[in-house]
């Protein structure tokens, strides 16, 4: 409260101060600016005489304090014009920047006020016009002219720091008076007056660790070897005060945070100086044996460690890898373990930093040591093998039972467990293998084609007799060797196509030969004729010794009318030994050609004799004699086949006798022609039809005295009898079709001939008109003629 009092007084006395010598000043001014209203004369270079106006009225700047909070306004300045005898006839205008609102002058004295509290800060200066007319008639007396009114500036803004808080990194370790970082503070105070606005900084927390420059604020390291690991993060206050630091100044602070980055100052160090582990024998190859880890106080790649194996007897089994996350270092297993044979081992890990920092090398050696032990623990282990993989060879067609090879596998354990082997038959699906489960040999159980599989996979088992849980598994490939078992044959289908025109010696086809055995016993092939037409007087062969051969033309001139076909055998034999050899017959067609050797046709032609037939058309055309001879014998045997008696006096079915006439039309006379369909079954266009027969639901039995003779030959009362017996039984369907005869075409002058209406004609009837139908109805007319032609027939 007593710093505060004595701000407020020494600004009041300050104002006051001012205040007076600025009134002293402006009345000053004024006095010495009342101009004489004669004229001033100079003379020019050429003795002319130059006449200078003199202004009437004039005055320099006028000043007024800020922040002034009086009960009056405050005089700013007096205008007053020589020209002003005191009259009151002279009038003061004031414009501008303010006027009438800051600023008000009083139209007789001239006098100016500022009639409100100014802030320099807000604006430091103020342009205004004064001019002084006649205050009756307006008209100036004066010319206008302009000043300027500035505001003087006092004390009255603290400095402010651009930013309330700061932030910063040294690096531990720094020399005393490193920069850390530079803060600036600014005062809105007019630096060019007075020391408002001259700042000094200084610190207020945060010593003995840093300082501050007073003049730029840069902030500096004050003690050496500061520890990131004892203290990483500091506060510093800074304070910027104006007045040049003095009594009475005003101040600002800010708050800066500094941390200590770190640097590789401190090497990694081992907890403890051996590791105990221990590993099983059955671990495989990669599996984590267990972890050591060095601690480094550093941060970041400062404190990335990396470790290594640099001695042991188990270097050669272990390995150790870095884990960085974890920054441990982690020991596998490199080989197979056998408790059997070694039981521990020892190994010397080394920690090292990754990054060293060459300032600092003298702290060092950045890494440490550390011995691990590591015990081998005894486990019950399969059998092993005494190879990876086995590879075997057997002939070919080798006999059943042959032997192929032998594996062998022991228990490594120190129990020495019995072994027994066995095939995998899902490797062996066809069972071409069988092994001895006792000592692994194994033999053939069929005979092998190396044309069909060269190569047999299969993989066999190893497991101990007492623990079947136990077992061990090796691939074993057999090659199968090849024997010269396959000839050779053509390597295709071959045709070849001679020309009628060919000249002897002529080349017309190249042949080559495949061998389904190994190169071994197949290539070269050589091409020959068998020995009984080596003298072919036709064709001839030539080995090109390439395995391939050309087929040559003997002699010239060839008729496809003699002979359009020749084969010709080709016997092919391989390298292999024993040799093997086969036939081959290449077809030879006889074409015909053009001049230039084009195949033009190879379809035999037929040609016009000279005399006489050959034998083969004497045979052929005596074949079709006896061939027709034989059809015109059937066609009588079944001729008369029909001319049989077609009633039947037994219990046979006449209906097939009636179904025979539904295909006559309507005779000779019948002129107009119709279409057979409509009269036929529709279930019988496929020549079948079927009889729609209803099965009845019991048997009728026909009365006795209702069948006719055995030895009647009277149709007519054989129909009638049936049509009786038709009518008489409720459950039998009509066997005769009546739509097979519901329309017989139009026209016809036979009427119906349907024997359906005969039980209700008279039997006499005169069939004699059949007669003159012609031969298609004589059979009818022979059945329904007179009683004498019947009688005569008997």
């Amino acid at each position: 409260p007593k710093m505060k009092e004595d701000n407020c007084l020494h600004a009041a006395l300050i104002c006051l101060g001012m205040l007076c010598y600025s009134h002293a000043i402006t009345t000053e001014k004024l006095n010495h600016a009342r101009p004489s209203l004669h004229g001033h004369h100079e003379k020019g270079k050429e003795g002319q005489v130059l006449h200078r106006s003199k202004r009437g009225w004039v005055w320099n700047q006028f000043f007024v304090i800020e922040e002034y909070t009086g009960p009056d306004p405050v005089l700013v300045g007096r205008l007053h014009s020589d020209i002003d005898s005191g009259d009151g006839n002279i009038k003061y205008i004031l414009s501008g920047e303010g006027a009438g609102i800051i600023f008000v002058i009083d139209d007789k004295s001239g006098n100016i006020h500022a009639t409100k509290t100014l802030d320099r800060e807000e604006r430091a200066q103020y342009t205004l016009t004064a001019q002084a007319v006649d205050r009756n008639t307006n008209r100036p007396l004066e010319p206008p002219s302009e000043f300027i009114v500035k505001v003087q500036d006092i004390n009255d803004n603290p400095p402010e720091f651009l930013h309330e808080n700061y932030h910063a990194n040294v690096p531990e370790r720094s020399n005393v008076g490193t920069s850390v970082i530079q803060v600036t503070a600014s005062d809105a105070d007019d630096p060019t007056y007075g020391n408002s606005a001259k700042l000094v900084y200084s610190i207020l927390e945060g010593q003995p660790y840093f300082s501050v420059e007073a003049q730029t604020g840069i902030i500096r390291t004050a003690l050496p070897n500061m520890d990131r690991e004892a203290k990483e993060e500091y506060h510093v206050v800074i304070q910027a005060k104006d007045m040049g630091g003095h009594m009475g100044g005003l101040s600002g602070t800010t708050k800066v945070t500094i941390t200590l980055t770190d640097v590789n100052d401190n090497p990694p160090k081992f907890p403890q100086s051996v590791y105990q582990m221990s590993v099983s024998e059955a671990a495989v190859p990669g599996e984590e044996v267990g972890r050591v880890k060095a601690k480094d106080p550093d941060i970041g790649e400062n404190g990335l460690v990396s470790y290594s194996i640099i001695d042991g007897d188990g270097m050669d089994m272990f390995e150790i890898t870095t884990d960085y996350e974890t920054q441990e270092g982690v020991v596998k297993l490199k080989k197979v373990l056998d408790f059997e044979t070694k039981k521990a081992y020892s190994l010397k890990v080394e920690a090292a930093n990754v990054h060293i920092d060459p300032k600092f090398i003298s702290n060092g050696p950045f890494k440490d040591t550390v011995t691990v032990k590591i015990s081998v623990e005894d486990a019950d282990e399969p059998p092993v093998f005494l190879k990876p993989s086995y590879i075997f060879e057997v002939q070919e067609n080798a006999a059943s039972g042959t032997v192929v090879g032998k594996v062998h596998a022991k228990d490594p354990d120190a129990a020495s467990s019995a072994i027994r082997y066995s095939i995998d038959r899902h490797t062996d699906l066809e069972r071409y293998f069988i092994i001895n489960a006792e000592d692994g040999n194994i033999k053939t159980m069929k005979a092998l084609d190396r044309e069909e599989i060269a190569w047999h996979n299969i993989s066999v088992f190893a497991v101990e007799v007492h623990k079947q849980h136990q077992e061990a598994k090796v691939p074993v490939a057999i090659k199968v060797i090849d024997v010269n078992d396959n000839a050779p044959k053509f390597a295709a289908a071959y045709e070849a196509f001679v020309c009628e025109n060919a000249r002897s010696n002529q080349q017309f086809i190249t042949i080559s030969a495949d061998d389904k055995d190994d190169s071994a016993n197949g290539p070269r092939f050589i091409f020959s004729l068998p020995p009984e037409i080596i003298h072919n007087p036709n064709f001839t062969l030539r080995d090109n010794r390439d395995n391939t051969a050309s087929v040559l033309v003997r002699r010239e001139g060839f008729s496809r009318q003699k002979q359009d076909l020749y084969l010709l055998p080709i016997v092919i034999s391989d390298g292999g030994l024993p040799p093997m050899s086969s036939t081959n017959t290449l077809t030879i067609r006889v074409c015909g050609c053009d001049s230039n050797g084009s195949l033009l046709s190879c379809n035999a032609e037929a040609y016009i004799l000279n005399a006489g037939l050959s034998t083969g058309a004497l045979v052929a055309i005596l074949a079709c004699i006896v061939i027709l001879l034989v059809i015109v014998v059937l066609f009588v045997t079944l001729k008369r086949q029909k001319k049989e008696p077609l009633i039947v006096f037994e219990e046979e079915d006449v209906r097939e006798n009636i179904i025979t006439y539904d295909d006559e039309g309507g005779g000779e006379e019948d002129t107009e022609a119709f279409d057979i369909a409509t009269l036929q079954n529709p279930d019988g266009i496929n020549g079948f039809i079927p009889r729609k027969d209803i099965k009845p639901e019991y048997q009728y039995m026909p009365r006795p005295g209702l069948r006719p003779a055995p030895n009647s030959v009277d149709v007519d009362d054989f129909i009638n009898t049936r049509i009786q017996e038709a009518d008489n039984d409720p459950t039998a369907p009509p066997y005769d079709s009546i739509q097979i005869y519901g329309y017989e075409g139009r026209g016809s002058v036979a009427g119906s001939l349907s024997s359906l209406e005969s039980a209700t004609t008279d039997s006499d009837l005169d069939y004699d008109y059949l007669q003159n139908w012609g031969p298609r109805f004589k059979k009818l007319a022979d059945l329904y003629g007179s009683k004498d032609t019947f009688d005569d027939d008997s």
